[in-house]
């Protein structure tokens, strides 16, 4: 078996852990170089926001790529699967909530 397959066959309700573990740690260590891109143009994210954002920004990546994930699916079925909306539109508001948008000194 494979490395990555066997990391990958520990679940919790049909998700990976190992998926979850790798992006939330690959979000932690890219979240200061975010902060500084942003911080060019004039937008404010903390740190912490990034990781808020990680399953908000991971869904819409795998739409935007056409990659249909197991949470993709579940996000996207309009017959169930209501307590990982909920989740995702918090994680989307607490990430959102932070961000400020610096207005240049004329």
């Amino acid at each position: 078996m494979i490395p990555i397959e066997y990391l990958r066959q520990f679940r919790v309700s049909g998700y990976a852990l190992f998926d979850f573990a790798a992006a939330f740690l690959g979000m932690f260590l890219l979240s200061p170089l975010l902060s500084k891109l942003f911080f060019i143009i004039k937008i404010k994210i903390p740190k912490i926001n990034w990781l808020f954002l990680t399953l908000p920004i991971s869904i819409i990546t795998h739409l935007a790529v056409g990659n249909r994930t197991t949470m993709t699916k579940d996000f996207l079925d309009p017959q169930g699967h209501y307590l990982l909306k909920i989740i995702i539109c918090i994680l989307l508001v607490l990430g959102l909530r932070g961000i400020k948008i610096k207005k240049s000194a004329q």
